[in-house]
């Protein structure tokens, strides 16, 4: 075996020796700090000693991974390891120590998203990482809105972003993001995943993309070339179908990152850095208002997510509305689950408005403007103006299953059901809860049905004194 009291050395080898590593380290683990900088011919581990020297395909392999865990210190389970040039120009190691690195090697390529291959040659085996540069983000527990700008100003901190495509599906934010090197996707990933952008909320979830490279079309709030200034803006942005005015895109309000980046710098934010010492993203959440700008949106749908306070449509734009909100949570609320959905065939498009009120009309408006202006504060129908009611532990994204409440003793199954039908809608199931037959769940034929249901059946009146309460269910029957 090697003797492993040699003291740090400055000339490139391809063997490369790694201390401090944690007691109950394994050997895939020492082999993922490796792959990503090429091949891995031998690896040897020293349990004992918390240590282990591995061997490189190349010298340049080597060169490249000292380079970027010089500035940039890597950790396994939470602990510094400190990597650098053996004084052995190779490894020399028997039988078994070979089949136990090969298994090692195999286990990872068996689990990897983008599986290796794997070339024999006695004991020059090696282990070819195919791992693309694009990185593929969801962001669950979406409280507030996740903008480009913000995923290139976390992501930058690794590499050079090159281009970014965010999207919505099966109702969660997604971004395709795209790295000038397939290093700099690895070690965004290994630091990001699973994080908080802001605390408590915004949960990143990545994975390695199956495309190579991004064909960005358009410079806008959805996608973006940090290469190209001169892509157009497009003409079917969301945004602009709102008459707001797009930032100018390009080198002068974006500049593209190509730089070497030497490792992260980033004080700890308490609730948005899930353990130490991973990257701490720093983000304070966006300052926002209570007041939304929609298109196609019913406001009943709105007070699913909270009270609508005052909706006022736009005079030269009647299909667009200014919807408030008591506050600036219900308004992310209903601002996260609603846009993207579909009412009447049309897409629900909700955005947060610049204006911090929406106004009423003064006494010398004109009747048209008044009569474009509602005031609802004191509605009867408001679902949260109880503090602490139990109404904020059941707000949940639109589903194909409704929540119904509020039902008179009187009112059987059957009726529930022929309301429903009467109103152009396919009931596939109903049940009534077990202990309470004054609650029920209703699954239609799709999220887009039951979004309309909800909008024409709410608070229908089923005897003389109890209206119908419908909204969204997380169960499904």
């Amino acid at each position: 075996m090697l003797c492993v009291s040699e003291r740090a050395q400055f000339v490139p080898s391809r063997v490369l020796h790694l201390r401090q590593l944690p007691t109950e380290v394994t050997e895939q683990e020492v082999l993922a700090l490796a792959l990503p900088f090429g091949r891995v011919s031998k690896l040897i581990t020293l349990r004992a000693k918390n240590q282990a020297f591995l061997e490189m395909a190349s010298e340049e392999a080597a060169v490249t991974m000292v380079n970027y865990y010089t500035s940039a210190t890597p950790t396994v389970r939470n602990q510094p390891v400190f990597i650098q040039y053996s004084t052995h120009r190779e490894l020399k190691t028997d039988n078994l120590t070979n089949q136990r690195t090969h298994g090692a090697l195999h286990a990872i390529s068996s689990a990897a998203v983008h599986s290796g291959n794997m070339a024999s040659g006695g004991e020059e085996r090696a282990f070819v990482p195919a791992q693309s540069p694009v990185l593929r983000i969801i962001v669950e527990n979406l409280f507030y809105p996740v903008t480009l700008e913000v995923l290139q100003q976390i992501f930058s901190k690794f590499g050079s972003v090159l281009k970014i495509i965010t999207f919505t599906r099966n109702n969660q934010f997604q971004a395709l993001l795209q790295f000038s090197d397939t290093v700099h996707a690895q070690h965004a990933k290994a630091a990001l995943d699973g994080q908080n952008i802001y605390n408590n909320c915004c949960t990143l979830r990545i994975d390695f993309s199956k495309l190579s490279a991004l064909n960005v079309k358009y410079n806008n709030d959805k996608s973006r070339d940090f290469t190209r200034a001169d892509l157009p803006t497009g003409e079917l942005e969301p945004t602009a179908a709102f008459g707001v005015a797009l930032p100018p895109y390009g080198a002068t309000a974006f500049p593209p990152t190509f730089h070497q980046h030497t490792g992260v710098s980033v004080p700890v934010v308490p609730g948005s850095l899930v353990s130490p010492p991973r990257v701490a993203l720093q983000m304070a959440p966006p300052a926002v208002h209570s007041v939304l700008l929609v298109s196609n949106l019913n406001p009943e749908v709105r007070g699913v997510y909270g009270d609508v306070q005052r909706v006022k449509i736009l005079f030269n734009k009647k299909e667009n509305a200014l919807v408030q909100m008591s506050d600036a949570t219900q308004a992310q609320l209903a601002m996260s689950h609603l846009n993207g959905q579909r009412l009447h065939g049309n897409v629900i498009r909700v955005t947060l408005s610049k204006h911090p009120v929406v106004q009423l009309p003064r006494g010398a408006a004109g009747q048209e403007e008044q009569a474009l202006t509602r005031d609802y504060a004191g509605s009867a129908l408001h679902r949260f103006k109880k503090p602490g009611s139990k109404n904020f532990n059941n707000i949940f994204p639109p589903s194909a299953t409704l929540h119904l409440s509020n039902i008179p003793s009187s009112v059987t199954e059957d009726v529930l059901k022929d309301l429903f039908s009467s109103g152009g809608f396919t009931v596939k199931a109903f049940k009534f809860f077990q202990k309470d037959r004054k609650m029920a769940l209703m699954q239609l034929a799709s999220v887009d049905e039951a979004i309309e249901a909800l909008v024409t059946l709410h608070d229908r009146q089923l005897d003389h004194n109890q209206h119908l309460r419908v909204s969204f269910s997380k169960s499904t029957i």
